[in-house]
């Protein structure tokens, strides 16, 4: 080693853990909310369908990607856990069989709850006579026909099996005694369950009917042992950008549409069987070079999408008891709808917290602007949109009147890259002008920008967002949205498109923080001021996830030095709380609840002089360094102290929050005998009215005062 060249210093582990172990400590308060009996029958039954949905994204994603590093840097020692590529596989795989155990155990329970309540997912042998002749019926008129079933040997060799897909295998055994293995598709074209005749409230899934019918569709086998399977595959596609340096008439939306072919035939990474079955799981494994370890047995079903469908399905007589109040999101009170959203903007800061206040507002501004003659331009950036997108549709009428309609498009956006490809042709053939990112960085702002023209003057509207531009997401997800005709927020947001447009990731921001360029050198340095303050000092933080080790370990060292630091991370979080002399002024707080908790805030001091941004980046390595993200200041003085006072709400929930222990694992917090506070459903109770933009609510407003009263 050259005498100038330091080794690297090793990074401290004692206050950290394992991203993924932690993912899966997340997924587990997911299925808990399924023993929750506050919860109603078929919402705790959804939530064993989106932990096992979670469950599948995180082996194609997270284990596919380990699998790769295991091969391409198998010493690679991870900066949170000390730990190679392969050992913090194999501390996956020992932690996910007792979380598949407890899924069990809770679907066992919830069915039997449902079958009291009236709903009944049946077996064959549970069927009457002449539900036994209906389903006959239907597999001879409908389902036997399409079947493609195969034996595998010499003449017959082992097919791909498509990610998550479902089949049924069984052993064979000829009339001289050969076996064999034997494997039915179950049909992507069928239903995934069918309900009885006059009886919408008994089903039976397909997969169950096929399992009944083996002998039938074998005919000339004995078969034994027949198990329903499902195979997941590394969905981690490697996009290689570098391909597009030395070609500039490579088409990446034609490139993108490539890849995605290939993702169905990437290497598998697990097999999932419906029952144990070990002389069948050995002969799978074998075929698909798979290791014992990667084998998970589950007596719950492999796949659970028929749970949505059933909420359209059962009699509504027994429906309104098993799923959650209906709840519309309002439009806000402090908004006049049959005023121009754009001169209410023009008069005073608009926030919008989905879902509890209605989308309508910005969607209203956008369906202005497309037919306003003052409007010159729209710039926006995209990552998710709905499958009948309002927003894309505004956009497109816009470019269609005349609008000079600028849209950066994240082709990139993991299982919605056809989704995107498909709208962003549309867009184009409208006249809207797309472009696809920047390069190695994927693109996850938030960001629109309005220009005008009037009176020879340019004016500008900004909205920065937490969220995807998604109607369908915006009722289901807990986000925020400024709507601004700040001059110097505007003036940063034309300095962004205009560096996108350009390829520039190095713009220089006067307010809105910006990554890679500037976001996590300015998330450090309020975090020192802070610290300077000593035991004066104060950070929260609400994200997603935490996972960067920077930013872990400027926590850290904030703690140290007396901060009092709250962080209220839904998902992963890689710091441990509560370890004397390096982390005990933090706490960690979890909440899941009937919303996805997905806005992200950051607050840096105390009362009016807090920096507080709302942002699109949570606290990972992948958001603030390799991805294009904003943070906006919130400016306005009611609604930044709404926002400090929905941070200490959080703080206070005692339903659906959690406390991350040192230890890694999470408990629900005491109530002391007080009712516990939800603070979603608080919310849904209770919306804000602000009274102008320079002055607080009044404190004669009763909803105000019950608010406040609240942290009293």
């Amino acid at each position: 080693m050259a005498e100038n060249v330091k080794p690297l210093t090793p990074r401290d582990i004692s206050y950290t853990q394992h991203r993924e172990l932690s993912w899966l400590k997340f997924n587990q308060r997911v299925l808990e909310e399924a023993t929750d009996e506050s919860v109603p029958l078929l919402e705790r039954l959804k939530f064993i369908s989106i932990f096992t949905s979670n469950l599948d994204e995180f082996f194609m994603v997270r284990v596919g990607s380990l699998f790769d590093l295991s091969v391409m840097t198998p010493d690679a020692i991870d900066n949170k856990t000390g730990q190679t590529p392969m050992q913090q596989l194999d501390a996956v795989f020992e932690a996910v069989t007792p979380l598949i155990e407890m899924k069990d155990n809770i679907y066992r329970q919830v069915s039997d709850a449902l079958r009291e309540a009236g709903i009944f997912d049946l077996q064959m042998n549970e069927l009457t006579k002449q539900e036994c002749k209906f389903v006959e019926k239907y597999y001879r008129d409908f389902v036997q026909p399409i079947l493609s079933p195969q034996i595998i040997d010499t003449l017959h060799p082992f097919p791909h099996l498509p990610n998550k897909a479902l089949h049924i295998a069984s052993l064979l055994h000829d009339k001289n005694g050969r076996s064999s293995l034997g494997l039915i598709p179950v049909p992507a074209s069928l239903p995934t369950h069918i309900h009885l005749p006059d009886q919408p409230d008994r089903f039976v899934r397909i997969e169950t009917i096929l399992l009944a019918y083996v002998s039938d569709i074998f005919g000339i086998y004995t078969p034994q042992n027949s198990n329903v399977i499902a195979v997941t595959r590394n969905a981690d596609i490697s996009f290689d950008e570098e391909k597009f340096d030395d070609d500039e008439d490579l088409d990446y939306r034609h490139h993108m549409s490539k890849l995605l072919k290939k993702r169905a035939r990437l290497a598998p990474v697990r097999l999932e069987m419906q029952g144990e079955n070990h002389e069948l799981s050995l002969l799978l494994s074998q075929r698909l070079q798979l290791e014992k370890k990667q084998v998970f047995y589950s007596s719950c079903p492999l796949e659970m999408r028929y749970v949505f469908s059933l909420y359209s399905q059962i009699s509504p007589h027994l429906l309104w008891n098993l799923i959650y109040p209906g709840y519309t999101p309002k439009y806000p009170s402090f908004l006049d709808p049959s005023l121009s959203m754009t001169s209410q903007i023009m008069q005073r800061d608009i926030f919008l917290h989905y879902p509890y206040d209605s989308m309508s507002p910005f969607l209203q501004l956008l369906k202005e602007s497309a037919a306003c003659s003052d409007v010159l331009s729209i710039k926006i950036t995209i990552y998710r949109l709905a499958l009948n997108s309002i927003v894309a549709q505004q956009l497109c009428i816009a470019a269609e009147n005349g609008k000079d309609v600028t849209v950066l498009i994240e082709l990139r956006a993991r299982f919605d890259e056809a989704h995107n490809i498909s709208w962003a042709e549309r867009m184009e053939q409208a006249g809207c002008r797309i472009i696809y990112g920047m390069g190695g960085f994927k693109c996850h702002s938030k960001l629109c920008l309005i220009t005008r023209k009037e009176k020879g003057q340019l004016k500008y509207i900004t909205q920065v967002g937490t969220g995807n531009y998604n109607e369908k997401t915006s009722e289901l997800y807990s986000d925020f949205s400024l709507m601004t005709a700040n001059e110097a927020v505007s003036q940063d947001a034309i300095a962004f498109f205009q560096n996108m447009l350009i390829g520039n990731l190095n713009g220089n921001y006067e307010h809105l923080l910006v990554s890679p360029v500037s976001m996590k050198a300015s998330l450090l340095r309020f975090m020192d001021e802070e610290i300077r303050k000593g035991e004066g000092g104060r950070i929260i933080i609400k994200a997603n996830s935490l996972t960067e080790r920077d930013i872990i370990d400027k926590l850290a060292q904030a703690s140290q030095a007396g901060v009092n630091i709250d962080l209220i991370l839904r998902g992963i979080c890689c710091i441990r709380p509560g370890i004397i002399g390096k982390t005990d002024q933090i706490t960690v707080t979890s909440i899941v609840g009937r919303f996805l908790e997905h806005a992200r805030v950051y607050c840096f001091g105390t009362g009016e002089d807090a920096k507080l941004y709302i942002s699109s980046a949570d606290m990972m390595t992948r958001n603030i360094i390799r991805r294009v993200e904003v943070a906006c200041p919130v400016l306005d003085p009611a609604i930044k102290e709404w926002l400090l006072s929905f941070l200490d709400l959080q703080l206070k929930d005692t339903a659906k929050a959690r406390m991350l222990l040192p230890d890694g694992n999470y408990v629900k917090k005491e109530t002391f005998n007080t009712p516990p506070l939800d603070s979603q459903q608080w919310l849904m109770e209770h919306r804000p009215v602000f009274a102008n933009s320079n002055a607080l609510p009044k404190k004669s407003s009763s909803l105000w005062q019950r608010f406040k009263q609240l942290f009293q």
